[in-house]
């Protein structure tokens, strides 16, 4: 049996059409990730002092508040489709299923937690609680 032509090598080895929707979103995130870290480095140098009670009431603000939170969604997203990308070309086997199940529950954890941290400075900042 030969090793046929170069389509019938190919075929069923899944579809080529993925590739650019998760090239777009790489390209997309790193541009907003540029955008929201250039707001982000801007608005840590207008601040008068870098102490916790000037970071909570800045954070207080939803002006500010709500880039935070898209500029962590931003990165988490960016840095999972990377790591998705690395596992896809370097890991092969059994694992690679289960390491792509880990890189998943990694980043929604962290995320979350990056969220959480944000969204309870921002309430906390609202109520006076922690000034």
């Amino acid at each position: 049996m030969g090793t046929g032509t170069e389509l019938g090598r190919v075929r069923g080895l899944g579809s080529s059409k993925d590739g650019a929707h998760h090239w777009w979103h790489q390209r997309v995130t790193a541009a907003a990730n540029l955008l929201l870290m250039l707001w982000f480095l801007a608005s840590m140098a207008r601040l008068p002092s870098h102490d916790y009670a000037s970071l909570v009431l800045w954070l207080g603000s939803a002006w500010a508040a709500v880039p935070m939170l898209l500029l962590v969604l931003s990165v988490f997203y960016h840095m999972r489709l990377g790591l998705q990308v690395l596992l896809e070309d370097y890991v092969h086997g059994a694992g690679r299923y289960a390491l792509m199940l880990l890189l998943n529950f990694f980043t929604i954890g962290l995320g979350a937690i990056a969220a959480f941290a944000i969204l309870k400075l921002a309430f906390t900042a609202s109520t006076g609680a922690a000034l």
